[in-house]
């Protein structure tokens, strides 16, 4: 693998920019400054676009089983399309059946993510709570590299678990020095609701968002907030798509709660109006947990971002086909939830963000990549441009529009929730630990290239953007 000369662009980092050129050597940024010279090396010419530290996206699903099929995307299929779109380490989730060893949950997916084309992490699903599960953290926090842990409040009778465990497992997050997420909505009441609509012949999609208010993602991420600070211990709150949400998550912030708050490029743009379509595809294709929310809360999500109360987004990749979300034809509670978006997350959020004005180029860098980087304990090898750190570099052209399609992604799904949207700001090159995985079109991704990135715990005192 050659040197690589990224010349004459404006490297953008969380802190602020600068006309630079970036020489890459081996797998790591060697150095950043004007007028570098490198005899043999690989020259990418970025002027007139900007030079941003590579995509962590903290939240994805790749190959994972769920609702009696599999997604459509594998480690393989799905590290390549964020490697097309700007992201260069994704970190997924290790979900163990209700009463297995959560290390033998991890063995499998290790296997499964070996043939990565770009970096990966895992967070562990607690999916079960008992005495085993306790024991098995120690292990996995300070031998496996695995040192965050998502707890659900939602889906009674499957994954959610009951406040009391929630106190044990966030208090055993502490004892480890590890970080606890969770999927805040509140499962008792979507049963309810879930149940009446469906005796009330209410089946479609549409019953989707009824039975998933607002309120339940309101009511959830304050109870968890309250936990987490009655406890002392740091919160991450993934997929937040309420407004409600994001102010509750501001005000613990603003009062010294260490939580992380992450949204996704979709919820500021896709409503929940998506539920009202005739085409039963359309409407399915948006299903997932929590749904789009009526357009008046993305004002909510946007200022949060601006402002801080929010602080990543992800994606919540986890596609299906249009096939499979028609298990779901006669009865919602059967559709597949998930949508995909690894691939178009960086784009989506440039254009929306920064090419409509309500983010600044740096703040895009700290959404995108160093503030996942810092609460995952990946930073400065990832989400920095720092001589040393990862050669993890993606140069994006503002003047370059792409046209979003399913017809043209590299997910492997028949879907987009981006269908037809046309983005000013796309990525041309993307480099992967020095490798050019991605240049505007020619996607070189190469099954198992991608490392595990085994995590240490953070000990008592909890460092990044918590």
């Amino acid at each position: 693998m050659g040197d690589i000369l990224v010349r004459g662009g404006t490297v953008v980092t969380a802190e602020g920019r600068r006309r630079a050129d970036l020489l890459v050597q081996g797998e790591r940024i060697a150095s950043v400054g004007e007028g570098l010279v490198a005899s043999g090396a690989e020259v990418i010419d970025a002027g007139g676009c900007f030079v941003l530290p590579g995509g962590v996206d903290p939240h994805t699903h790749m190959q994972l089983p769920t609702m009696g099929t599999v997604v459509a995307d594998d480690f393989l299929s799905g590290t390549a399309a964020a490697a097309a779109g700007g992201t260069t380490t994704i970190l997924d989730f290790a979900g163990p059946d209700r009463g297995e060893s959560p290390l033998e949950a991890l063995a499998r997916w290790q296997g499964w993510a070996a043939r990565a084309a770009v970096d990966y992490g895992l967070h562990m699903t607690v999916s079960w709570w008992g005495a085993r599960f306790a024991a098995e953290m120690e292990p996995l926090v300070k031998e496996r590299g695995v040192t965050s842990f998502k707890f659900f409040t939602a889906y009674k009778g499957g994954l959610m678990l009951p406040d009391e465990d929630l106190i044990r497992g966030f208090l055993r997050c502490r004892e480890l020095g590890a970080l606890p997420q969770v999927h805040a909505e509140n499962g008792d009441l979507i049963a309810h609701l879930q149940a009446k609509l469906a005796a009330e012949g209410v089946l479609g999609p549409r019953a989707h968002v009824l039975s998933r208010p607002p309120a339940c993602e309101e009511e959830a991420t304050f109870r968890c907030l309250t936990m987490a600070e009655v406890l002392d211990v740091p919160l991450y709150v993934v997929h937040v798509s309420a407004g409600g949400a994001a102010e509750a998550i501001a005000r613990a912030r603003r009062r010294g709660v260490r939580v992380v708050g992450e949204t996704l490029p979709n919820f500021l743009a896709v409503d929940a109006s998506v539920y009202d379509s005739p085409d039963f595809d359309r409407a399915a294709g948006h299903v997932m947990s929590p749904p789009y929310r009526p357009k008046e809360h993305q004002a909510a999500l946007w200022k949060a971002l601006q402002e801080g109360g929010l602080s990543t987004t992800g994606t919540d990749h986890c596609c299906f086909t249009r096939e499979q979300k028609r298990a779901g034809q006669g009865d919602f509670r059967r559709i597949p939830n998930g949508c995909g978006g690894v691939e178009q997350r960086l784009e989506a959020l440039w254009h929306l963000g920064v090419g409509a004005g309500q983010i600044t180029p740096e703040r895009f860098v700290a959404l995108t990549s160093t503030n996942a980087a810092l609460a995952f304990h990946l930073w400065p090898a990832k989400g920095s441009l720092q001589v040393g750190a990862d050669a993890d570099v993606v140069v994006l052209d503002p003047s370059k529009t792409r046209r979003l399609s399913a017809g043209t992604q590299h997910q492997r799904t028949d879907f987009s929730v981006w269908e037809g949207m046309e983005v000013k700001g796309a990525v041309v090159h993307t480099l992967a630990r020095g490798h050019h995985v991605w240049r505007d079109g020619d996607l070189r991704a190469e099954p198992g290239r991608g490392r595990f990135l085994s995590r240490q715990p953070f000990g008592p005192v909890y460092a990044g953007v918590l």
